[in-house]
């Protein structure tokens, strides 16, 4: 699965959220600055080329819609990190965020609760 660029996890992340949706509709879900339609899109149509995205033909304008869940691309990009900066060990990234995020031990506790649930 490719990465997306930073506006096109931003586009997808606004279909993610709706569902479905007209170029017009996704661009005030956009951060600012907003982009400019055109722009919106020709990423939208990027989008659909890379898989991402697909659409349907209402009257004469399409209405688009992931293919690609959030979960999908979660675990793409989490499996890229952990590759990238944590030597393909999920313990060591753990162990990074407790450090680096100053978990309490309620949140560990909560970590190790959902880690043995998964398990069972």
């Amino acid at each position: 699965m490719i990465k997306l660029a930073k506006r096109e996890e931003q586009i997808m992340q606004a279909f993610w959220d709706v569902e479905k949706a007209f170029i017009r509709d996704i661009i005030p879900l956009l951060p600012d600055p907003k982009p400019h339609y055109n722009s919106v899109a020709t990423m939208v149509r990027i989008l659909e080329e890379k898989g991402f995205l697909g659409h349907e033909v209402i009257g004469n304008i399409f209405c688009y819609f992931p293919i690609i869940s959030r979960e999908e691309y979660q675990k793409h990009a989490l499996k890229d990190v952990v590759s990238q900066y944590f030597d393909n060990s999920y313990p060591r990234m753990l162990a990074f965020f407790a450090k680096e995020q100053n978990l309490s031990e309620e949140e560990l506790t909560e970590i190790i609760t959902i880690i043995k649930n998964r398990k069972s």
